[in-house]
């Protein structure tokens, strides 16, 4: 930046230097906003110049693409700096937001990019779809605490509740707050380190799903589009049972998504998972395993294991879609906390808690390792 000529130096004895507001502007409008990575020249950044004081003290209003940020307070450092350099003995700031119409005009190229890049495979963000051939073997449980135990080992995960007409997931895990609109962009709720969106966010006093397949792919791109996940190393979607419209627009939509097919222990149950199963394996998804819920009830009183649905369902899943099976859950609710509600997830001592977190471990092993 180049200084004006003869700028204040009172301690040399110079003559001081009155500057003028065109000449604040002319200073300031090559200064770059640290969000939009244009000048403030281009975006209509400075908003008002105020001389006071004597004509020792200027005042300036500047609107930026982002308030209270670290990269203000470096902002306000730079202008100031170049303000004194050039004259000014005193300066005062004030910051404001841009019009959003602005910030999406100038939005950087960088972030356009990530955002489309959520489905557009250049993305770090690893897809995971959870289904299952047939309703209530817990396939939204799995979902749900699969999501925690990867956060548990450190990972940034979110989760799409994209079960349309079944949605249980804010449910599952206590969420109690509804996301966030701004600029057009939804925030998700955050519960318990995971990130979740869910259709029963946008669904009043629990009411039925009566749209139509189109309709419910058009929220199942908004979904990906339409919201800001920030950063992650896993997005889970809880997929409806079955092989319907919405199990079809995942793999449309996602080539490079793995799937972790739910069974029970019963061998009609693993015969009609199996067809979720070969939906993948056709849409070339790389099938991560076979949880199987459900497997058997362990007596308090003397150990021993009950095999109430069956046995054998998820060993004979996984040789059919040529797999491994990734655990064996048991009947058995999580602790009760009082402070806590989320009365699907199982705390990370709780046995079934361990088991997740090695079925976690497995998942990024096979995905990372």
């Amino acid at each position: 930046m180049q200084a004006l000529a003869n700028p204040v130096d009172a301690r040399k004895g110079m003559v001081i230097y009155v500057l003028s507001k065109d000449e604040v502007i002319q200073l300031l409008n090559p200064v770059k906003d640290p969000f939009l990575h244009k000048t403030l020249e281009e975006t209509a950044g400075v908003k008002e110049v105020t001389i006071k004081e004597d004509k020792k003290h200027v005042s300036v209003k500047v609107a930026i693409g982002k308030t209270n940020t670290a990269e203000q307070m470096q902002l306000q450092q730079q202008i100031v700096g170049i303000l004194k350099k050039n004259g000014a003995t005193t300066v005062g700031l004030r910051f404001e937001k841009l019009p959003d119409e602005v910030i999406q005009k100038y939005q950087p190229a960088v972030e356009k990019e990530q955002e489309a890049s959520l489905m557009g495979g250049n993305t770090n963000t690893k897809f995971i779809a959870v289904s299952s051939g047939k309703g209530g073997v817990g396939k939204s449980t799995v979902t749900v605490n699969l999501a925690i135990a990867l956060m548990r080992l450190g990972k940034k995960v979110g989760i799409i509740d994209a079960d349309i007409y079944g949605f249980s997931i804010p449910d599952m895990m206590g969420v109690e707050t509804r996301p966030v609109v701004r600029n057009e962009k939804i925030y998700p709720v955050e519960r318990m380190g995971v990130k979740v969106i869910s259709m029963g966010f946008f669904v009043e006093d629990n009411s039925p799903i009566i749209w139509r397949g189109p309709m419910l792919g058009k929220m199942l791109n908004s979904f990906f589009k339409e919201v800001e996940w920030g950063e992650l190393d896993y997005l889970l979607l809880d997929l409806p049972p079955g092989t319907g419209d919405i199990a079809m627009d995942v793999h449309e939509l996602l080539p490079t998504c793995k799937e972790v097919i739910v069974t029970t222990p019963h061998p009609t149950a693993a015969f009609v998972a199996a067809r979720a199963g070969q939906m993948a394996v056709k849409t070339n998804h790389e099938i991560l395993g076979v949880v199987e819920n459900m497997a058997y009830f362990e007596s308090e009183k003397t150990g021993e294991k009950e095999y109430v649905f069956g046995r054998g369902g998820g060993k004979k899943l996984a040789e059919v879609l040529k797999t491994q099976v990734l655990g064996q859950l048991p009947l058995q609710q999580p602790y009760e906390e009082e402070d806590v509600f989320a009365p699907s997830v199982y705390q990370e001592d709780h046995p079934i808690g361990k088991e997740y977190h090695k079925i976690a471990a497995k998942v990024i092993a096979k995905i990372e390792g």
